[in-house]
């Protein structure tokens, strides 16, 4: 068992970190490497790319929103319990290079993501710009951490509770004219968020990195699950990635096989719920 040491919800609820217990996972994880989560014999696998690691501790962060009948079972899990399996660490880590100036860009959950990425990228001596959104404030996830991790930090809400009101891509534009020196951008979140992000700097002619997490199942190669379509070519996200040039994905067939299982996952975890409730 990886027992939990820290239970934390966030985002109204909706999103959860916990504090893993993995030793041997914690000394060899890398930034932009992911785990496979088994809350339980009969439990899904799970992938999570690692928001933390502490090898002097022997823990892994993972932060993940409660999306279907998996996930719920892992926000069920509390201090002191744990998860049955976790694998990893698994997929390449993030080409980490001092290249200059660079620019973060994070969506929902996918913040948690860009943070060991982000930080990595400003110990390596980049000047480090970040934009962050979410749909309100009380959805902004880890604004401290991101603070700490970055030289600049902008935060944007769809609702303008806090930062500017619009969208991440708004504040990117502005960098972008301000900033004619930057290298390098990385984006993570939503996969909408991600498309416009790419058509943004590649009218800009900037190197752009984004992160998938398409449907997994073995993280190793063997299903096929995983396949995106990369500069025309298929690859798979768990070995080829998750990181790939973010002008050569082909967003709109990746969105297609995201949504495949969405009503089931919706059905399975309603039902969930209901037992749950009933118990």
């Amino acid at each position: 068992m990886f027992k939990i040491i820290k239970r934390e919800e966030m985002a109204q609820g909706t999103v959860i970190l916990n504090e893993i217990e993995a030793p041997l996972i914690a000394r060899k994880a890398k930034p932009g490497q992911f785990v496979i989560l088994k809350a339980n014999e009969t439990g899904e696998r799970i992938p999570l790319t690692m928001a933390e690691t502490d090898a002097q501790k022997g823990t892994i962060t993972i932060i993940y929103m409660v999306v279907g009948k998996s996930t719920g079972l892992f926000r069920d899990l509390q201090v002191g319990e744990g998860y049955q399996d976790i694998i990893g660490p698994l997929g390449k880590p993030t080409d980490i290079e001092n290249v200059g100036k660079v620019v973060c860009v994070g969506g929902g959950t996918g913040i948690a993501v860009l943070h060991p990425i982000t930080r990595a990228l400003k110990e390596a001596g980049n000047h480090v710009i970040c934009i962050v959104g979410s749909r309100n404030k009380d959805l902004l996830i880890m604004e401290d951490h991101m603070k700490t991790a970055s030289h600049d930090l902008r935060i944007c809400t769809d609702d303008g509770s806090y930062g500017r009101e619009g969208f991440v891509t708004e504040e990117l534009k502005d960098v972008l004219d301000a900033n004619k020196d930057i290298k390098l951008a990385v984006a993570i979140g939503p996969v909408p968020m991600m498309k416009f992000v790419c058509k943004i700097t590649k009218e800009y002619d900037v190197k752009t990195v984004v992160s998938l997490n398409p449907i997994m199942v073995d993280g190793t190669g063997m299903c096929g699950g995983c396949r995106v379509s990369v500069g025309g070519k298929t690859q798979f996200a768990c070995v080829d990635g998750p990181e790939f040039d973010g002008h050569e994905v082909d967003y709109d067939e990746l969105m297609l096989r995201l949504q495949a299982y969405c009503e089931n996952e919706k059905e399975c975890y309603e039902e969930y719920c209901t037992l749950r409730d009933a118990s």
